[in-house]
């Protein structure tokens, strides 16, 4: 854990998050600032900055990350009209907390943006 990570905090159970799910390796809650009606962070609760700092150790611990994003878009009810999964790695891409996290999107059409 980085001890000035929030979303270590959250998954350590030491900061307030509306936590959804926790296992031993990952933790999900929601986006406190969404974007779609259903806005769902999974994170690893090991520190692992982004994706460029990923080690061959890490590779089924970011799948992992997927399949809970698929179990909670199951729950969530969005599993058949759709969703989508996003990582952000580094600032150019928008990612501003550095701890790899998956964005569930869902509850609306989503705007095909690239680039």
């Amino acid at each position: 854990m980085a001890s000035d990570c929030v979303f270590c905090k959250i998954a350590a159970g030491e900061s307030d998050g509306r936590v959804l799910y926790h296992d031993e390796r990952v933790t999900a809650f929601w986006d406190i600032h969404p974007v779609a009606p259903v806005h769902i962070l999974i994170v690893p609760n090991k520190h692992i900055s982004s994706v460029n700092a990923m080690s061959e150790e890490d590779e089924a611990l970011v799948g992992h990350l997927v399949y809970v994003a698929k179990l909670i878009a199951k729950e969530q009810g969005v599993d058949q009209e759709g969703y989508r999964l996003s990582i952000n790695t580094g600032p150019n891409a928008g990612q501003s907390v550095f701890h790899i996290h998956v964005h569930l999107l869902a509850g609306r059409s989503l705007p095909i943006h690239i680039g």
